[in-house]
């Protein structure tokens, strides 16, 4: 019952806002109102809705540019909840008066988003910080919608033929999760430390401080980041910064967050980053927003470094066989269709600037290869392609001309080089060392308490059970075998 009236709210709010306008038998028409109608819509709707809009408010190549630069508003521009109510929670988190805590306070948010919102202030003691706080009732909100989405992609999954293959109630689930976590802004500020400590010193990216003794599970005080929103790039321009080399340098940061690290920014649309323009962290970007980060394992990084790779040198069959080997396509699939499928999608794009790659007929041309190979959606990876289409879109702002195969090939290179040779082997030593000499001196002990307990005998029989089901199953494959090739002689005779 409740998802079938907040069906009908999402209804009502269409037909208020008259998005119906938006489906192509109205496109031809004129409609100046448009934009303002779509994102006002947005926000009436609720956070997983504001959400969308900022993703895709960063592809302007996607969007006419009056949807764009309207969606981008949702960014950290969505109407602001009273101070009352901010200061209420904070007291309530902290347990203390806001004026025992700050020095001072601006009542007005310097930023208001889909989840919480931002106020500046002051620390007693003079330390400048950024106040974040959720949302009243964002939870219930955000569970609502979630429980909405679920129940859409089950029906996905038995309607549609790629529905199973797709895993979009996976794919949820893993949206959820990461939701769930935006939410906690304890979790949060352990993002933004690890970020932090994993940037240490570092020349292309800043992350602000946290200040554990205010932070509490809805309340989050930072240090307070200054910087030019990386959107105004004739700012950064008046500024002084290179725009190639910005663009550049992002690229770099994302490569060093997943393949160095496997923990990454993902939601890095342009309201979460700043530029520093003077001071100590001029030229670099200053990440925000740590709610939502990506990890991945050390079997999803070597895939994924493996397929870049092979693509960057244009070794379609190695890219077919990574697939194949990470089991994300049937094990009866034809490695050269499968190839070839590969080399038409990926070859047009090759040695092209940002500017001449179409990505929506691209996603499309992918879309129908996966389908028609029946390559399985990995739902841990749904945040790092979301990202990547955030990179994409910011990289086309700043840089148009940028090559992002030739900027980014060089560091994957290195990366593998240090993780598959004689590098990789001492760093995977040095890692292990620990758990060695504690393993080793127990050794002796561990097998007198085998002996002792005649568990070797048990394990010898155990071994012993193994093998005779192998010689049985070698046994029926042998029958099998020489069954079929008498079938075959059978047919041949005929």
């Amino acid at each position: 019952m409740g998802n079938l009236l907040r069906l009908l709210r999402i209804l009502h709010v269409g037909l208020r806002f008259r998005l119906y306008r938006f489906l192509p038998r109205f496109s031809g028409a004129a409609d100046p109102g448009r934009a303002v109608r779509l994102r006002e819509a947005l926000e009436a709707l609720g956070p997983i809705f504001v959400k969308f809009g900022q993703v895709l408010s960063t592809r302007r190549d996607l969007l006419p540019a009056d949807l764009a630069d309207e969606l981008a508003r949702l960014q950290d521009q969505v109407p602001p909840f009273a101070f009352e109510q901010a200061a209420a929670e904070i007291e309530s988190a902290l347990g203390k008066p806001l004026a025992e805590i700050f020095e001072s306070f601006d009542r007005q948010a310097a930023a208001s988003a889909s989840v919480a919102q931002v106020h500046i202030a002051m620390l007693r003691g003079g330390i400048e910080v950024a106040v974040k706080v959720l949302r009243p009732g964002v939870e219930q909100a955000i569970a609502r919608d979630v429980q909405l989405l679920d129940t859409a992609a089950g029906m996905l999954e038995r309607l549609w033929a790629d529905g199973r293959r797709l895993k979009p109630r996976e794919v949820v689930a893993e949206f959820a999760r990461h939701l769930e976590d935006e939410m906690d802004l304890v979790r949060e500020s352990a993002n933004a430390s690890l970020l932090r400590r994993n940037f240490a010193g570092s020349p292309l990216l800043a992350v602000p401080e946290v200040h554990w003794d205010y932070c509490a599970r809805r309340v989050m005080v930072m240090e307070r980041m200054h910087g030019v929103p990386i959107s105004q790039i004739e700012n950064l321009k008046a500024g002084g910064i290179d725009i190639p080399a910005l663009a550049r340098a992002g690229v770099e940061i994302f490569f060093t967050q997943v393949f160095r690290d496997g923990f990454f920014h993902a939601d890095m649309h342009p309201g979460n980053i700043l530029v520093g323009v003077d001071g100590e962290h001029r030229g670099k970007y200053v990440a925000l927003d740590f709610g939502i980060m990506g990890t991945l394992s050390e079997t999803d990084k070597n895939y994924l470094a493996q397929n870049f790779l092979a693509f960057f040198n244009r070794d379609y069959r190695r890219v077919a066989q990574a697939h194949l080997d990470a089991g994300w396509v049937p094990a009866g699939t034809r490695m050269d269709d499968f190839e070839a499928a590969i080399r038409a999608v990926c070859e047009p794009i090759f040695a092209r600037p940002l500017r001449e790659i179409y990505f929506g007929k691209l996603l499309l041309r992918l879309f129908q290869t996966s389908r028609r190979f029946n390559v399985e959606v990995q739902p841990q990876l749904v945040l790092l392609q979301k990202t990547l289409l955030n990179i994409e879109g910011l990289g086309r702002e700043l840089d148009p001309d940028l090559d992002l195969w030739a900027t980014a090939k060089p560091f994957l290179e290195r990366w593998m080089s240090e993780q598959v040779g004689w590098r990789g082997l001492l760093r995977t030593l040095r890692r292990e060392a620990p758990t060695w000499s504690q393993t080793l001196p127990a050794i002796p002990r561990l097998v007198h308490r085998l002996l002792a307990e005649d568990r070797l005998g048990q394990l010898e029989a155990a071994l012993d059970r193994l093998a005779e089901q192998g010689r049985r199953r070698n046994r029926l494959l042998a029958a099998l075998v020489a069954l079929g090739a008498a079938l075959l002689g059978a047919l041949l005779l005929l």
